[in-house]
């Protein structure tokens, strides 16, 4: 049973933040009159399929984790000569044919839908989901401990770090990361005093939240919204630094996870309710948008980038060497892939 929900629900998260992703650029493509051959909810030979007044082919593929969609042209990008050769009837509704800055909407539409259904859901959890979120007192300092040499002391109230307002204690430990490599100037409220310190670089602050000091949240539709953004940016920056660590070599590579992972996080998270799963799906969201947006051939940043190139040198980039750069791309995708396919591997048999 625990083995049927963990599949159920990875199919669950990768089906919903691939289709939005897909459903992105579906939209951007038929608003921009560029026809969509194809969008297939899930992989491999069609169980079953049809067609809509478009002529889209909709389908429903055997396997069920996510999707994709053919646009009509886009594979001739680097390849302009072909398209040039099309007759005039070929090229009407031709990915070529629509304008750089429509094109530019058509890539990045998918990261945007992303980012949009994260904040929707972290939106929907501030404002229908009662929280119970640890504030951010101090009960207990380390000692001889980074902010115990600092002059921190249990009972301080952390009110900013890095002139950031800090309003629970999940921010703190957001904070801390984010401060990897910089000491961290932290506002202290101590009693009606407020204070300054400065939290050198360490693995750990030494700071213990007071579990006594706790409080139920639930936001109106204003502030829900305001922080469904914030979390969504906390989210996609907190992922960002921990990819510059991980390539510096600041963090082990080994943290990386395959789908295994998504899997075995989602079913913990649907066994939990109903929140946590969509809080998973959030996240995943999230991390989907951020990592299509860098600037490597193959995703969706690398479109991105090659259009801006093409708008700012007037010229079109294509022939052999933009061939090996998207060879390069995919050797660098699939690498990753086997790298977090063996990280899971090693740690479910204990191999690390």
């Amino acid at each position: 049973m625990h083995i049927l929900m963990t599949i159920i629900a990875l199919m669950i998260v990768l089906g919903v933040v691939v289709f939005v992703h897909e459903l992105g650029h579906f939209m951007a493509a038929r608003w921009a009159g560029v026809r969509v051959d194809r969008f297939s909810i899930g992989f491999g030979p069609a169980l079953v399929k049809w067609h809509d007044k478009h002529g889209t082919q909709w389908q429903l593929a055997c396997l069920p984790l996510g999707g994709y969609v053919s646009i009509y042209g886009q594979e001739d990008m680097f390849d302009r000569k072909k398209y040039d050769e099309l007759p005039k009837e070929k090229k009407q509704g031709h990915y070529l044919s629509a304008p750089k800055w429509k094109q530019f909407i058509i890539i990045s539409a998918g990261v945007i839908m992303n980012f949009v259904l994260a904040w929707f859901i972290y939106s929907a959890a501030f404002m229908f989901h009662p929280r119970e979120v640890q504030l951010p007192v101090v009960g207990q300092v380390i000692q001889q401990s980074v902010a115990f040499n600092a002059g921190v002391k249990p009972g301080d109230v952390i009110v900013k770090i890095d002139g950031k307002k800090i309003s629970n204690w999940g921010e703190i430990i957001l904070a801390k990361e984010l401060a990897a490599k910089h000491s961290a100037d932290v506002e202290l409220l101590r009693g009606k005093k407020t204070l300054m310190v400065a939290l050198t670089p360490a693995e750990r602050w030494g700071l213990v939240a007071d579990g006594s000091k706790t409080e139920l949240r639930k936001k109106g539709f204003v502030d829900g919204m305001y922080w469904g953004a914030r979390e969504t940016y906390n989210q996609s920056k907190t992922l960002l630094v921990v990819l510059k660590q991980i390539i510096t070599g600041e963090r082990s590579s080994k943290q990386l996870g395959s789908f295994i992972t998504i899997a075995q996080v989602s079913g913990q998270a649907l066994s939990i309710g109903f929140w946590a799963f969509l809080s998973i799906i959030a996240l995943l969201s999230v991390n989907l948008g951020v990592v299509n947006l860098l600037p490597l051939p193959v995703l969706d940043g690398g479109f991105l980038l090659i259009l801006i190139i093409e708008f700012i040198t007037r010229k079109k980039l294509q022939g052999k060497a933009m061939e090996i750069a998207f060879a390069c791309g995919w050797i660098l995708i699939i690498g990753l892939m086997i790298l977090t396919m063996w990280n899971d591997i090693a740690r479910v048999f204990g191999l690390n």
